[in-house]
């Protein structure tokens, strides 16, 4: 049986199926292993994760040989090797210099959405890196004093770590494991229904150019077609980074959730953009008095340049 470590372990999988959680390697589980002692981020929302998927107990103690060699069974962070056929996922036998990997990362990758978590969870990360390197280097990656890591720490974290410490088995119906299996199945679907709002996105987006010389300004459009895009201006918003226009694009124009009109919004809070000045607009029904946002029951997009054009500072 191989076991793997060192940088060759670390394969990125590609998210390849929008909306769909990945399924893990081999059989269903029956049960979940994880490290006695204090419980950490990473464990916990590993096997968390993982209750998304299997909603199974979890025991909290060293694994046997057996249940390493049990497909059936997933051991994490715990027990030095990572082999995802067998569902082991531990990365306490990695080389030290690699890039911080931790069990958390390992089962989102078997799982097909880390590439997409890592984008769309700023927290992943550094998760990544305090879990790997502690305290002192994950300051300093992250540029700022070692003692403001403690001022992170929320009472929230420290509660549910130590009631999952406190036992050693967790089961279907009791508090914690709710609580876990909620975490985990909110966040993967966090990730798996953002890439969805954003594949959908794209499928239909526009990108309008106007003005002209030093007037000149990107919008990023979302028609209103007969699929309703939940959370539309969010989906954009993450979609115009992945076209690698955030320096281009101004503003954002989306259904509007709330009527049958166009909500328009500017990009990343730029201040070329205020909507203030379309006050006066027949058709805008809403504009904030920071000028960042209006509603308009306008749904031809002639007209909506023309607002967009008067918006422009």
């Amino acid at each position: 049986m191989q076991r793997n470590c060192g940088l060759a372990i670390v394969k990125r999988l590609p998210f390849s199926n929008p909306g769909e959680i990945m399924r893990l390697s081999g059989p269903s589980l029956v049960s979940i292993v994880t490290h006695p002692g204090s419980a950490h981020k990473d464990d916990f929302l590993a096997c968390a994760v993982l209750l998304s998927k299997y909603p199974v107990s979890i025991f909290r103690r060293e694994p046997s040989e057996e249940e390493l060699g049990n497909p059936e069974v997933a051991v994490v962070d715990i027990g030095h090797r990572f082999e995802s056929e067998l569902n082991n996922f531990d990365h306490h036998q990695f080389d030290r210099e690699l890039e911080p990997t931790c069990a958390l990362s390992l089962v989102l990758q078997n799982m097909g959405i880390y590439e997409d978590s890592k984008e769309f969870c700023g927290w992943l990360e550094t998760t990544e890196w305090f879990d790997c390197r502690g305290p002192n280097e994950t300051a300093e990656w992250l540029g700022v004093e070692r003692e403001a890591m403690a001022k992170l720490n929320s009472p929230l974290d420290v509660s549910m770590f130590q009631a999952f410490s406190r036992q050693s088995e967790h089961h279907s119906g009791e508090p914690v494991w709710e609580i876990m299996k909620r975490i985990g199945a909110d966040l993967v679907n966090y990730v798996t229904g953002l890439r969805s709002r954003i594949n959908q996105v794209a499928e239909v987006e526009e990108i309008w150019e106007l003005g002209e010389g030093t007037e000149f300004f990107k919008v990023a459009f979302v028609p209103r077609t007969d699929l309703t895009i939940e959370d539309a201006s969010g989906g954009l918003a993450w979609r115009i980074k992945e076209l690698g226009l955030e320096e281009e694009v101004v503003a954002m124009v989306y259904p509007d959730s709330r009527g049958t009109g166009y909500g328009m919004r500017r990009y990343n809070d730029n201040p070329r953009m205020d909507f203030c000045k379309l006050r006066e607009e027949p058709e805008v029904h809403f504009t904030h008095n920071r000028g960042f946002i209006a509603k308009t029951s306008c749904i031809d997009p002639g007209r909506l340049k023309q607002m967009l054009l008067l918006a422009k500072v």
